[in-house]
């Protein structure tokens, strides 16, 4: 297992991520910690980490719960995410008044990135999409805010 690297301070914690398991669990942490919000940049929905029964549980249960949830789904490359179905898809579908999904503009698509944005003050974020070593970071706005002010510049963008 990757090893993982921990600062806490008083800007929440922080932490380095590497693996599948590893950046899955940082997100599922993300969802149970959100009260309003999610914003998701991902590539194809990467079913290792969007369609894992843990996640769709973790977040089944953020939209049910909260009255005001809202999950906003940017895909850089839906191509491959229709072509192969997803179970996150599907929930998408049947819980639509809280679940919104987007492409990303073709402009736009040599974004790199990925994350997952919980309300803002919580984000686990990869430089490279396809890399699974990342960040975390719980209780540090300034770095959510930053992730979910791009976020919401693509999103309008699509």
């Amino acid at each position: 297992m990757a090893q993982t690297e921990k600062r806490t301070g008083d800007r929440g914690t922080r932490e380095i991520v590497a693996g599948t398991a590893e950046i899955r669990a940082a997100t599922i942490d993300i969802v149970l910690r959100a009260q309003r919000t999610l914003a998701i940049l991902t590539p194809n929905l990467e079913p290792d980490i969007y369609e894992h029964v843990d996640f769709l549980d973790a977040l089944k249960r953020f939209v049910l719960a909260k009255s005001f949830a809202r999950v906003r789904v940017l895909i850089t490359e839906p191509e491959r995410a229709i072509r192969t179905g997803n179970q996150l898809v599907q929930m998408g579908q049947r819980l639509n008044s809280y679940i919104e999904f987007r492409n990303l503009h073709q402009t736009l698509r040599p974004e790199i990135r990925a994350y997952c944005i919980g309300d803002t003050n919580a984000v686990v974020y990869r430089a490279n999409q396809v890399s699974r070593k990342g960040m975390v970071a719980t209780h540090a706005s300034d770095i959510a805010k930053l992730y979910l002010s791009e976020f919401d510049e693509l999103w309008q963008a699509s």
